[in-house]
């Protein structure tokens, strides 16, 4: 058997070293959460277009059925349940890192939406947001007259 070190400094900022970049490179899928079946963020791109926001959302194994979107404000909101494929004791894992149970993203908007005219696609998996700007905030070309 050999012996360890103990150094509880050490290890307590290690423990929140790796927790802080966990949740940097990956945000929204804190894993912890996941175990348990509680509440997840998915992961999303936000691209800002010249004439719209698109906003992509990976949602692997959701039925559509089992999402809701909705545009509050300046607010998207992506919210749904992913259920578990079956029901599998807690002790008979031997890995479990996909996601389970509720999940719900806010996403602030950078501009005013027109949302008329707001559309979604839903294929393998991923979700797209087309929200397009209202007329008055899109970036407008400005002529140039040349002074003589």
């Amino acid at each position: 058997m050999d012996l360890i070190r103990w150094e509880p400094r050490r290890r307590l900022v290690r423990s929140l070293f790796d927790d802080f970049f966990d949740v940097v490179q990956s945000p929204g899928s804190i894993r912890r959460s996941w175990l348990e079946g509680g509440m997840w963020e998915p992961a999303v791109d936000i691209i800002d277009c010249n004439d719209r926001i698109i906003v992509k959302v990976e949602l692997p194994g959701v039925e559509k059925e089992d999402l809701k979107l909705s545009l509050y404000e300046n607010n998207l909101t992506i919210q749904g349940e992913l259920k578990r494929d079956e029901e599998i004791k807690k002790e008979n894992y031997y890995c479990c890192e996909r996601a389970h149970g509720k999940y719900a993203r806010t996403i602030p908007l950078p501009v005013e939406i027109d949302r008329e005219k707001v559309s979604a696609k839903f294929k393998n998996g991923i979700i797209e947001i087309a929200l397009p700007k209202k007329a008055e905030v899109q970036p407008r070309e400005i002529d140039i007259e040349v002074a003589e």
